[in-house]
């Protein structure tokens, strides 16, 4: 859900404050008389209050000089808005107390339970408010006067001589160094080696000690490198499961909402490539059974949309024919672990698929406005081969369903397992937890009242669930995806929508999916890669680089939605990034007494599925700066995760009026095969990433910056393991 236009109220005492935002443009502050001794003194009503972060869809911030006192936090969406958007109340407040530089989500008013912010210090305050991920998400932040310049920032210009480097306190006197870039090798003199950067590398040098053996990687979760496919648009290695359920090619809209062909048979061909980028885990979009029908595409309808990105589930028993059959899935994992890669499944318990006409049809559920005559001219034998007329969109579909039907619509899913506004199931909430995201049926994962199996499942001969007596369906759930774990040894999961499933419930799935994978193990000792535990990410949108309790619940990391825009503030001069560099190593090396003596985890990205493409918004045809994001990923503290196509500058795709859907384009191999600027890219990429995958210390090593005037320079080191990175600047002109 991306919002446009929304009114803001800040309240202090009996003051008030009314924001209206739009996009860019400035708009008038408007202060109520005030009779408290608490006045605050607003000089100037006109400026720009609320505008759209640069190249963020659906990212709005506000700035606002605040005093010492409480304040109560509500946002109220303009009519127009809460008319477009299914699901938005009139009025919004944060989900509880904020707490600078932690996104806490809002949900509806509720007067009697009005959560006041406490402003300890006066100062400059920035209210960020995200809608992209479907709720909006709010996060405030304070500007610190004491905050120093960071000393290590360096962007020096390169006179594309040799370089002599100071390497006191990383290499020892004698120590053979290597630059793993380039290749090349020298010899520690008084505490300086000389190096001239590779003519590829654009400025950049991995140095590395001879002395300790480097042919071979070291994996930790610490230092993992995954690489996020969504497999349905990465190869299509068997072009004969490319049509299943009626799903079909949208007749010239561009294929925005199909699917493309792209399989786990396509996946296991090109884990050479991926090997070779220096990828140790895969992270697949979920391969499981999705809806097998469409829904209308983007706020204007104009493409029909399937499941083929896996967040539409109907049925977590089942593999999609479209992804392939469980032996293409075994022999995925099988050769993956072969690589020592590991496999990841994209998990989603949050909620399920959207009600289609093609799944009305097959299983039997739900109503229609028509009589069989009207069913049989407007819909044919294939309910699913609806079409709009001239003058409709593909939300049109929906005139034909009667979804406030009392009782047709209770051989669906049924009520006790899910939450929607169709006909008299329990509606959705406006918390977290029972809230419907972008009206998807929220699954009653918090219920602890038996379920049965889904109803409609009666209907589905071929799904793989079978009855548990006194199952909830978290018990279920949790059942079905501990089967992909003991069954063909998956390595873990990425958790989306991690905040809108109670907390307990993900615990809950980490201990079941360890004890599925130690059994995993102990059944197939030749093809397990190592020991290592179940692992665990999760998205709870917006979470920066702190320790929230999300770690107390079952997750390894959690995704840094801070990254990328770290990133973008550093792409002119790879030295910019030291200061987030240090503090996200000390803040990942603290050691938490009462957690963990070994600090916690985070997963950086630069692109995603839903927040854009990085090359597109901020390097596009600058191969200079691409190989500076690609330093930027890769040498991060903290694992991180490669969109595919990163290590392409794969283009962004077709949209429609759904801009996120151009972030899912196809892999661009052709232009890998034919054009030497992206050859150039990924070969950079590649010796980046397999530095970052010999040596743990990058991940999980402590930062220091040694930089001097004419190069910026850091060192890593965990253990015995040590590294030093240098950047002498982009050549000069």
């Amino acid at each position: 859900m991306r919002l446009n236009h929304l009114y803001l109220s800040f309240v202090k005492s009996n003051i008030s404050f009314v924001l209206f935002l739009s996009t860019g443009l400035p708009f008038a502050l408007y202060s109520a008389t005030a009779q408290s001794d608490e006045t605050i003194n607003i000089k100037s009503l006109t400026f720009p209050i609320f505008s759209q972060v640069e190249n963020e869809i659906g990212h709005f911030q506000s700035n606002q000089t605040l005093e010492k006192g409480q304040v109560a936090l509500t946002f109220v969406p303009s009519k127009a808005l809460i008319n477009q958007y299914t699901g938005l109340s009139d009025c919004l407040m944060p989900t509880g107390i904020p707490k600078l530089n932690t996104p806490i989500s809002l949900q509806k008013c509720d007067e009697q339970n009005m959560s006041s912010w406490r402003v300890f210090r006066a100062g400059d305050y920035t209210a960020l408010i995200d809608f992209r991920s479907g709720t909006p998400v709010l996060t405030l932040k304070v500007k610190n006067a004491a905050n120093k310049v960071a000393k290590n920032v360096v962007c020096p210009v390169w006179n594309k001589g040799p370089i002599s480097i100071n390497v006191e306190g990383v290499f020892e006197e004698g120590e053979v160094i290597r630059d793993a870039y380039s290749g090349e090798t020298a010899v520690v003199v008084n505490s300086k080696v000389t190096f001239t950067p590779h003519v590829d590398s654009n400025g950049l040098i991995l140095l590395e000690s001879m002395k300790v053996e480097t042919t071979k990687p070291q994996f930790d979760w610490q230092n993992a490198t995954i690489y996020f496919v969504m497999t349905d648009r990465f190869e299509n290695g068997n072009p004969e499961n490319d049509i299943n359920f009626g799903r079909y090619k949208d007749d010239g809209l561009e294929n925005i909402g199909t699917f493309h062909g792209g399989d786990l048979v396509g996946l296991t061909q090109k884990l050479d490539y991926l090997e070779a980028l220096g990828v140790n885990s895969i992270w697949i979009s979920s391969p499981l059974e999705q809806m097998h029908g469409w829904v209308g595409g983007g706020n204007a309808g104009d493409f029909p949309h399937f499941g083929y990105h896996g967040y539409y589930t109907l049925d977590w028993t089942k593999l999609d024919p479209n992804m392939g059959t469980n032996e293409d899935l075994k022999a995925l994992v099988d050769k993956a672990h072969s690589k020592g890669i590991r496999i990841l499944f994209d998990v989603v318990m949050n909620h399920t698929g959207y009600n289609t006409l093609a799944d009305m049809q097959q299983f039997k559920y739900g109503a229609l406005y028509l009589n069989d005559f009207e069913i049989e001219s407007q819909l044919g034998e294939n309910w699913g081969d609806w079409r709009p007329q001239e003058g409709q969109n593909w939300h049109k579909f929906n005139d034909l369903i009667n979804y406030s039907h009392k009782t047709a619509w209770d051989t669906w899913w049924g009520k006790n397992w899910i939450r929607s506004e169709l006909g008299d199931y329990d509606p959705s909430g406006f918390d977290d937890i029972t809230m419907s995201l972008a009206s998807l049926p929220d699954i009653k994962t918090e219920s602890k009242l038996p379920s049965g199996l889904p109803v409609f499942y009666a209907n589905k001969p071929d799904t793989a669930a079978v009855e548990i007596k006194g199952a909830t369906p978290r018990k279920y759930l949790i059942n079905w995806l501990t089967h992909w774990v003991s069954e063909y040894g998956i390595d873990g999961f990425r958790i989306d929508t991690a905040k809108h499933v109670e907390k307990e419930a993900w615990l809950e799935l980490k201990n079941s999916a360890i004890a599925g994978l130690k059994e995993w193990k102990s059944n197939h000792p030749d093809q397990k890669i190592d020991d290592l535990e179940f692992w665990m990410t999760g998205e709870a949108w917006g979470h920066g680089v702190y320790r929230s309790d999300y770690f107390d619940n079952g997750f390894d990391s959690m995704i840094n939605f801070d990254f990328q825009t770290k990133a973008k503030e550093s792409l002119a001069c790879f030295g910019q990034i030291d200061p987030v560099y240090d503090s996200m190593s000390q803040k990942l090396n603290q050691p938490d007494i009462a957690h963990s003596e070994e600090g916690f985890n985070m997963l950086s990205y630069l692109s995603s599925h839903d927040t854009g493409l990085f090359y597109k918004d901020h390097a596009k045809e600058d191969v200079s700066k691409q190989k500076i994001a690609a330093n930027l990923l890769l040498l991060a503290p903290g694992a991180v995760q490669i969109y595919y196509g990163d290590e392409s500058a794969r283009p962004f795709g077709p949209t429609g009026s759904d801009a996120m859907q151009g972030t899912r384009s196809d892999m661009n191999w052709l232009e890998l095969k034919n054009d030497k600027q992206k050859q150039s890219l990924l070969s950079h990429w590649q010796k980046v990433s397999q530095f970052r995958q010999m040596h743990p210390s990058i991940g999980a090593g402590i930062h220091t910056g040694l930089s001097a005037e004419n190069y910026y320079a850091f060192s890593r080191q965990k253990g015995n393991d040590k590294v030093m990175v240098v950047w002498v600047g982009n050549p000069s002109e």
